[in-house]
């Protein structure tokens, strides 16, 4: 048996930056969109998350 046979298949990106977009439906579009804001949610989240973390470590250093 190959180890590639027991690894778990990827499963391939909903979208990739810059790919063709001429075959896709309107629908299709919009929902790559409505996944890339949530993509952008998410970041700004965890951006947020460690500017915070950040910003606390600078003032506890700083007593």
């Amino acid at each position: 048996m190959d180890d590639d046979e027991l690894r778990p298949k990827r499963k391939a990106p909903a979208h990739e930056i810059g790919q063709d977009l001429s075959m896709l439906s309107i629908d299709e579009i919009e929902e790559r969109v409505a996944a890339l804001r949530n993509e952008i949610m998410r970041l700004e989240t965890a951006k947020a998350q460690k500017l915070a973390a950040q910003g606390s470590a600078q003032s506890f250093f700083k007593r």
